[in-house]
């Protein structure tokens, strides 16, 4: 099944990252931390679907999308970074593996934030949060949210970069590989989420194993 929606707004996040309003179709349906492939309504670009996760919640009445675009790739987020408000695009059904599995430890690089956005609202919301939030990017303007986890209540945060000297005193700039893990958290007997490059999310998850993690705990998106 697919469905056409229309942008209803746009708000840039970060310097590369935009968010995303459409009207959300009856009937449809999605767990939080899933996603959909998006295909924008224009000419020249009708068969370049791109996987994007829905960052609304799913009982929100509007569809949500948080976005990170790549200008030099010349591709679709390109693309959607120059949309405007009334403009279309086509989604469809939801799919994805990554959902929620109760409190743990989230760890995210860059745009893998994105699926633990409505996952991290939704344990907000019941006031049940009790999680801690690892988030790497490489720079410190790339923070996606920032605010928003520093002041969720019950959300303990852990923000890295990789590519930038002059990040303030709150933000570690290292890699997030086995010693990180080991020196920043205490227990390996809980619920971890990764999302990421491929790359990412096989080192942190071999990594995480080798620390003692049970692997039927790690909950990452089928096939990484």
């Amino acid at each position: 099944m697919t469905h056409i929606l229309t942008l209803q707004s746009k708000e840039q996040l970060t310097p590369d990252t935009h968010r995303y309003v459409f009207d959300k179709p009856e009937g449809l349906e999605f767990n939080a931390g899933q996603a959909t492939e998006l295909t924008l309504m224009k000419d020249g670009w009708r068969d370049e679907a791109r996987p994007f996760t829905f960052t609304s919640s799913p009982d929100e009445s509007a569809l949500e999308f948080t976005i990170k675009s790549y200008p030099d790739h010349d591709g679709v987020t390109e693309q959607l970074a120059k949309l405007e408000a009334g403009d279309t695009v086509k989604i469809v059904a939801p799919f994805g593996a990554i959902s929620d599995h109760g409190p743990g430890v989230f760890i995210a690089a860059g745009a893998g934030i994105t699926p633990f956005i409505p996952i991290l609202d939704k344990h907000a919301a019941a006031g049940k949060m009790d999680c801690t939030l690892i988030f790497t990017n490489a720079t410190e303007a790339d923070v996606i949210l920032r605010e928003k986890w520093e002041a969720m209540e019950g959300l303990t945060t852990v923000f890295t970069v990789t590519n930038d000297t002059d990040a303030d005193g709150q933000v570690k700039q290292t890699r997030v590989d086995k010693a990180f893990l080991k020196e920043n958290l205490t227990r390996f007997d809980q619920t971890f989420y990764i999302c990421g490059p491929e790359g990412f999310v096989n080192d942190v998850r071999n990594a995480l194993k080798d620390l003692g993690a049970d692997a039927d705990k790690i909950v990452t998106e089928e096939g990484w």
